[in-house]
Parts: structure tokens; C-alpha cells; sequence
């Protein structure tokens, strides 16, 4: 069995813990893989890393490449070129499966969702997999509760094997309606899939005939073209040859901090907390935060900190902060799309302080990665080694600069910075000048392929 995982996402439901260009599946959220990352380990249970495609988009594939090396699998990573919804992205891995492989059975797993990898989600899988042939199959998960922020599923005729064809896709529902999907015996959609890969592209044609035009084009050409659409509407509302197979195992879509409450274990007074929180006549929280958070007579709440946000909202109110982002975009914020910390290909950098006219930034290399040669018209830099040994780069001349030294880099001269050692590199940088932004910068090499 050939696996995808779907590694997009625009990064507003968790908002300040999630950033457009750091979304919730990158997010060490729970424990100390991300949800990407334990998307990866349950998908080994089904497929070798080589039988594993992942597709992303140009922002998040070095996010993509990190978190991979750092849990040691190495699998074929597919690059969207912009993202276009999940039938583009699923027609796009499974079209490079069959041309490089072959026709095979494909699972579908999106990356930022928190499943427990049990027995019972590997036979699920095992069992889809014998309606695969003939079936496009979806994963429904039994509700635990009439949850309104899910879509629901409702089977009809059983087809043996805990299989049954689809009457209906529903979608999210108020209170009443959800209690009595329940009790009928509706199934949560899980966003999970499962079929043959030479079915999966022939449904395609019958449902979604301008996604399978546009393919026949280069990638480029493609995803400029083909229409925006979800697998769900796209092919399995309209397949008649939808399946459902049961599946029995915790489930959480992650989708806002309610769901992440709900996820977490929680303390006497119902409360669950990641920092340290001290909590007098208050329960029934979410406090994540490096800070202490001191609450008096809350209850119901969270509280979300980062180093340039904090949100405080109702947990009943908490799938409304996609608004919050919005606001930060309409009016040009940069915290919608990036935290203090903002990862780059080379590495990383962390805003310490940002003044009228400067900048001060800590700046980590990890070993044998460098930055781009390049040169800033706006802003001298001056670089402090904090650990780590540099390798400079400075107009025709280049030299080491070791932990506790520093050097200095003038506005207009072309420069490089890189790690040639086997530790990470930490510098402060402190940028002078008249404009500090990120796109006073002129490239004339990179190592990645960026303009």
C-alpha cells in the first residue's frame, strides 16, 4: 500500500500558536513529535518511507524536509505550487505514484490530525483495503459526542466486513441536528481515504473532468487552471461508488482550542494546562504559555500565549479565531503570517527587538547549511558568534569568525554567511540603517533555489 499525506494548511484556527507559514501540523502541540510527524509514524504502519509521497506547498517544504531528517524517514516529498484544496493536491501524488510505481491501493492521510496508531487503526485499513478494487473509501469515526465542528457521514446498505456504501455527506451541524445524527448512527468524517489508485484517477474523470484537463498540463500550468476544490465535493458527494468502513480509534481533528482542550489530560479542576498556571475558583481551562498565568474565578476559557500574542476566548467561542487572523491580514500584520521565530531553509531567526531604525535578531545556522550571497542597500549588519564557528564571507574575502568575536558587514557589500562546522551556529545580528525590512535583500546565489 502506497501512502499520501497532505502537508498544507493556512495556519489561522490555532492562531498565535499556528502562522500561515508555520501551521498547526508543524507545531510540537501535544508532545514532542508534531501532528506531521506522528502522521508519518502511523503511516509507516501501513507503508516502507519509500511507499510514502507527501504534498506540500514552495512555503512549508523545507518545514517538511526538517521534521523528516529529524525523526530519521526519508520519503518522496511532492511540491504544489500553490495550494488549490485536496483533490488537486491528492490527483497530483497519486499521478506521480502511477508514473513512478505503478498502479497501487493508496491511502490518504491529512498531517494535522491526532490519531492514536493502534491495532484497530492498522486493520481498519487492512479492511478497506478489500473494498479498494471496486470502492473509493472513507474512515468514519463513531462520535463520542454530537460535535457540531465536524461533518458527518451517514452509512446505508452494508456491504459486509463493517463496510457500507454512503447515502450522504453532511456537513457540520447545529446542536439538535448533530444529537440526532448520533442517534441514528451518523459517523464523523475523518478526512482519511483509501482506494485503487487506477479507480481513484478513472472517478476522477467522471466527477471532476476540469481537474483531470488541467493535469495534462505541466505542474505550473495545472495548478493555475484547475479549479480549487476538496475530494468531498469534488468526487465523493458526487462518486456512486463511495464506501465507509468504520474506524475504531481516538480521533481528533485538532481544528481549534476547544478540540486541543479536549486532547490534553487535565488536572482536579478540569483544567489542562501546558506551562504553569495557578488557578483560584477556575476550571474547565486551556492555559498554554510560557508565563505563569494566574486566574481567578474563569472558568471555560482559554488562554494562549506565544512572545508576540496572547489570546484569551471563550472555549465554546474558540473556532472564531480564524476572524482574528483575518483582521491581521486585512489590515497588513505580519503576526498572521509569521511568529517571533521564523524558520528559513538556511535555518532559523528570532526578532529580539525592532526599533525606527534597527534590528536586533539571534540568528542559528544549523552544521553544513548556509545563506544566500546576497547584499542589503538599507542596513549595515553586525555579527556577534554566540556558539559555533562562522564561515564569512565579505565582498572578495572570506574567514572564520569564532565564538566571542564579531564582525561587520557595510550596506551595499555583497556577503554570505555560513556553518562550515559539525555544531549549530548562533550569532546576535544587529541591523543599522534607514529600512530593516526582509525584502531589503538583492540574491545573487542560493543554495534553494529562491529568487
Amino acid at each position: 500500500m502506497k501512502t499520501i499525506i497532505l502537508a498544507g494548511g493556512s495556519g489561522t484556527r490555532l492562531f498565535p500558536l499556528s502562522r500561515e507559514h508555520y501551521p498547526k501540523q508543524f507545531i510540537h502541540l501535544l508532545d514532542n513529535d508534531s501532528l506531521f510527524q506522528n502522521t508519518v509514524k502511523r503511516a509507516l504502519l501501513l507503508s516502507t518511507p519509500q511507499e510514502i509521497t507527501i504534498v506540500t506547498n514552495a512555503e512549508h517544504r523545507f518545514l517538511v524536509r526538517d521534521q523528516l531528517a529529524a525523526i530519521g524517514c526519508n520519503c518522496r516529498v511532492l511540491v504544489e505550487p500553490v495550494g488549490r484544496n485536496t483533490l488537486p493536491a491528492i490527483y497530483y501524488g497519486v499521478q506521480e505514484i502511477v508514473r513512478e510505481d505503478g498502479p497501487d491501493t493508496v491511502a490518504v492521510l491529512p498531517s494535522d490530525h491526532l490519531i492514536t496508531a493502534t491495532r484497530e487503526f492498522q486493520e481498519a485499513f487492512r479492511r478497506a483495503e478489500r473494498f479498494a478494487k471496486d470502492y473509493l473509501v472513507v474512515f468514519g469515526v463513531r462520535p463520542t459526542s454530537p460535535h457540531t465542528g465536524y461533518g458527518y457521514i451517514r452509512p446505508g446498505e452494508s456491504l459486509g466486513d463493517d463496510g457500507s456504501r454512503v447515502d450522504a455527506f453532511v456537513e457540520k451541524p447545529d446542536l439538535e441536528t448533530a444529537m440526532r445524527y448520533v442517534t441514528e448512527g451518523y459517523l464523523w468524517n475523518s478526512g482519511m481515504f483509501c482506494f485503487d489508485a487506477g479507480l481513484f484517477l478513472s472517478e476522477c474523470e467522471v466527477c471532476a473532468p476540469e481537474v483531470v484537463r488541467a493535469f495534462e498540463q505541466p505542474l505550473e500550468d495545472a495548478y493555475n487552471k484547475t479549479p480549487a476544490l476538496s475530494i468531498d465535493y469534488g468526487v465523493m458527494e458526487k462518486t456512486r461508488r463511495a464506501v465507509v468502513v468504520p474506524l475504531e480509534s481516538d480521533w481528533n481533528d485538532v481544528g481549534n482550542f476547544d478540540a486541543v482542550y479536549a486532547a490534553l489530560p487535565k488536572n482536579g479542576d478540569g483544567n489542562a494546562v501546558r506551562g504553569e498556571h495557578i488557578g483560584i475558583d477556575s476550571s474547565g481551562n486551556l492555559i498554554i504559555a510560557d508565563s505563569l498565568v494566574a486566574t481567578v474565578g474563569v472558568h471555560d476559557i482559554a488562554i494562549v500565549e506565544t512572545k508576540d500574542a496572547i489570546l484569551v476566548t471563550a472555549r465554546k467561542e474558540a473556532q472564531r479565531v480564524g476572524e482574528i487572523v483575518k483582521a491581521l491580514r486585512d489590515r497588513g500584520d505580519t503576526r498572521a503570517l509569521f511568529h517571533t521565530q521564523v524558520h528559513r531553509p538556511w535555518g532559523s531567526y528570532t526578532n529580539l527587538e525592532v526599533g525606527r531604525s534597527y534590528k536586533i535578531k539571534r540568528v542559528t545556522v544549523p552544521p553544513k547549511r548556509r545563506l544566500s550571497l546576497q547584499m542589503h542597500h538599507h542596513r549595515s549588519e553586525h555579527w556577534v558568534v554566540v556558539t559555533g564557528c562562522a564561515e564569512v564571507t565579505i565582498g572578495d574575502k572570506t574567514f572564520l569568525v569564532r565564538n566571542g568575536e564579531s564582525t561587520f558587514v557595510p550596506a551595499g557589500k555583497v556577503h554570505r554567511l555560513a556553518n562550515p562546522g559539525i555544531l549549530p551556529l548562533e550569532l546576535i545580528e544587529v541591523q543599522i540603517g534607514e529600512y530593516t525590512g526582509e525584502d531589503d535583500i538583492v540574491r545573487f546565489e542560493d543554495d534553494f533555489d529562491r529568487r
